[in-house]
């Protein structure tokens, strides 16, 4: 299997590329090689490689920022899709977009199916669903869009390793309480995507780790976690907030689970419960602490 990673520095790349199956041929370039926002790049690109699958890891994620900067935006989460999509419809190749669980406004009060009706709330969401429709607008049942939710891994930017920092930094913080998703861990999401690719899935599946939580519940986690593994060293008191108390520039859901019953059936199994992942990278960040504990003692002595 031939597999173009695009988004291969992120922290969904990065998964991606460490969880490949035995015998898959990837490309992963960086962004100084392929700018996904350039139509004739991408399509030169695809042409030298010839890929099976197209896996598109690469977004625009600056949910708050997106609202001043629609424009961008919507150029990396939806007219870059639609290029990837017709660079894939040339090349005979398919195409996996990952989205999000922003398309959907929260007011539903029950986990979100694949055919329920999409309402973004704002930017951000707005543009990643516009990726979706593109993708399947070009390629129809050749296209698998995968929404996901709260993801986070042991490197790059996520709320995970700011909870870490801060609760370094501070005494004391306040998290929203009043929203409600799951946590996802990069490497589970990896995991399932090359399940999916492997499978042929296609249209529109859902897939987070198992569980729910609020913002609030997730920062306890990792507060907690965290102290078990020796991450951190006290336990920063942390107090719930209400959206209200905590207002953004874009607005946020109140409940964007996502119902993912279909896609585990097809996959013959259930995701990780959030806690069991969050436990598992918080473990992958104790192990690389450990090694630079040792390896700065060994260069002392």
């Amino acid at each position: 299997m031939r597999v173009l990673i695009t988004g291969a520095g992120g922290q969904l790349g990065r998964e991606l590329q460490r969880t490949a199956p035995a015998g898959a041929v990837l490309a992963a370039p960086t962004h100084a090689e392929l700018d996904i926002t350039d139509a004739a790049a991408v399509r030169r690109y695809c042409a030298e490689f010839d890929p099976e699958w197209i896996v598109n890891a690469a977004a625009y994620t600056a949910v708050d920022r997106a609202e001043s900067e629609a424009s961008q935006a919507y150029v990396v989460n939806a007219e870059a899709v639609r290029h990837l999509a017709e660079a894939a419809q040339a090349q005979g190749a398919r195409l996996a977009q990952v989205s999000t669980d922003f398309v959907f406004d929260g007011a539903q009060g029950r986990p979100y199916r694949p055919d329920d009706a999409p309402h973004p709330l704002g930017v951000y969401g707005a543009s990643k669903l516009a990726g979706e429709r593109a993708a399947a607008e070009v390629l129809g049942e050749r296209a698998l869009i995968v929404r996901t939710a709260w993801v986070y891994a042991a490197q790059g930017h996520n709320f995970m390793r700011t909870m870490l920092r801060l609760m370094r930094e501070r005494d004391r913080l306040g998290v929203v309480a009043d929203q409600i998703g799951t946590p996802t861990s990069a490497r589970g999401l990896a995991e399932a995507l090359w399940a999916m690719l492997a499978a042929g899935l296609s249209g529109i599946q859902h897939w987070t780790d198992a569980g729910v939580a609020s913002w609030y519940d997730f920062a306890l986690a990792i507060r907690d976690e965290a102290l078990a593994l020796g991450l951190l060293e006290r336990a920063v008191p942390v107090a719930p907030l209400t959206t209200a108390e905590y207002p953004t520039p874009a607005p946020r859901a109140p409940f964007t689970v996502l119902d993912k019953s279909a896609t585990w059936s097809a996959l013959g199994r259930p995701a990780l419960h959030w806690r069991e992942a969050l436990r598992a990278v918080l473990g992958e960040l104790a192990e690389q602490a450990g090694a630079v504990s040792r390896n700065a003692m060994n260069t002392a002595d």
